[in-house]
């Protein structure tokens, strides 16, 4: 019987093309809704985490009670000892130095006079180091506008946006002031290698880059680091393995008293992260589940639609003879034959368009121009195992239900009325 209901399916396109349509149109909406979702919330987390907080982050109490000012003269000392330390007791995780500054950019005409001057906010990045993944970390090869990255010390990376209202090119010199850690002036010319434009307009409006080690020499921050950022594996954040990191260092510090302790913390303690995550994840599930419940109204309703066009069919096959449990049972495999197929179609053009997005994703850099947060301009999704399920529920149970619904008319049907009917 299988057999026979499968070849009436594929060959009967009138019966069984549109619902199967409409059972794929709709898993693929919902597969490609969640994955989009998925993707969008690993945005936010990546370039928050890249950018701002890292996976994990060690400062010294001092600093994390002053953490929105960036406060270098409690910046942590002998920072390459304790990195190396972290990388041994948390092997896995990769540890970097980061220093954040600010300053006052002056930018020379052609006789070495001051043409122009901006404020800038800085950040060092460990460049030159062998090994070290913070140029691809931060994307930087793919926002240089013009130039080239850092490629030797006294070179210096400018933000687009500060480049283009001073007219500051690739090779050029700038000179930077600021003040050391100790609270003396500091300044020193670099050679701007290249202009970068990250999309994100609170980096592009003012924001220079320079190699960490450029960085210590200018602020008298020798062996030290204003921050150690920590990436998980893959660089993949998992809040349950961050909290177990944070917990296990932090209990090693746990009897001293000394402000310039260092102490840990995870993205989610930072920047109301973990209020962020929690509702980002309701409302991430309130949507998934709105769209499964109203793709199961509609596969319902399509179901129901289905069977009543088909209620002359039923008279016919029981006037031949046919018993009203048999067409009732075989209404009931059609439908599951129609939901399966569909379901499978839908889940594999939304999981494959979610392959796509997650490896090459949607630039919408230029509509972040008015935009003051630290958001990734390009949108991605991303693919997860509930991908291959979730379509399923409602393609496959909601298609038999509705034909289960409307198939009990096939009790209700009076054979001896089917010839006046026909007439």
């Amino acid at each position: 019987m299988y057999r026979f209901l499968w070849k009436g399916i594929i060959r009967d396109r009138n019966r069984s093309l549109l619902p199967v349509l409409v059972v794929t149109i709709g898993v693929f909406a919902v597969v490609f809704s969640s994955g989009f979702i998925e993707g969008t919330l690993d945005n936010m987390i990546r370039t928050t985490a890249d950018f701002q907080t890292g996976h994990l982050k060690v400062m010294t109490r001092a600093y994390l009670n002053n953490e929105e000012q960036k406060p270098n003269d409690l910046a942590l000392l002998e920072s390459d000892a304790l990195q190396e330390k972290l990388t041994k007791d948390f092997s896995g995780v990769e540890w970097t130095p980061r220093i954040f500054f600010g300053g006052l950019l002056d930018i020379p005409d052609r006789n070495g006079e001051t043409k122009a001057q901006g404020p800038v906010s800085g950040t060092a990045y460990d460049l030159l180091s062998p090994g070290s993944r913070e140029a691809e970390r931060i994307g930087l090869q793919q926002s240089l506008v013009s130039g080239h990255g850092i490629q030797r010390p006294d070179e210096i990376i400018i933000s687009y946006d500060f480049a283009d209202r001073y007219q500051v090119h690739p090779g050029d010199t700038v000179t930077f002031f600021g003040s050391t850690m100790y609270g003396s002036m500091s300044f020193a010319n670099y050679t701007v290698a290249g202009v970068a434009r990250f999309g994100i307009a609170q980096l592009d409006r003012g924001a220079v880059i320079l190699d960490i080690s450029d960085a210590r020499l200018l602020l008298d921050m020798d062996n030290a680091a204003s921050e150690l950022f920590g990436f998980l594996p893959g660089n993949l954040y998992d809040s349950e393995q961050a909290e177990r990191i944070k917990e296990s260092f932090n209990r090693q510090h746990t009897a001293e008293t000394d402000e310039y302790t260092p102490v840990m913390v995870q993205l989610a303690d930072q920047d109301f992260m973990g209020q962020m995550l929690a509702y980002m994840d309701v409302v991430s599930l309130a949507i998934v589940i709105l769209l499964v419940f109203a793709l199961a109204i509609v596969l319902w309703n399509a179901g129901i639609l289905s069977s009543i066009r088909r209620y002359n069919e039923f008279g016919v096959r029981l006037a031949m003879g046919e018993e009203k449990k048999h067409i009732y049972r075989t209404l009931l495999v059609e439908s599951l034959f129609i939901g399966i197929i569909g379901s499978v179609v839908g889940t594999t053009l939304g999981v494959a368009l979610c392959y796509y997005l997650q490896d090459h994703g949607i630039d919408y850099s230029a509509m972040m121009d008015s935009v003051n947060m630290m958001i990734d301009p390009v949108l991605h999704a991303r693919v997860t195992r509930q991908l291959y399920f979730i379509g399923f529920i409602p393609g496959v149970l909601s298609m038999f239900i509705g034909s289960a619904l409307a198939g009990t008319a096939i009790y209700r049907r009076n054979t001896a009325m089917l010839f006046k009917e026909l007439d």
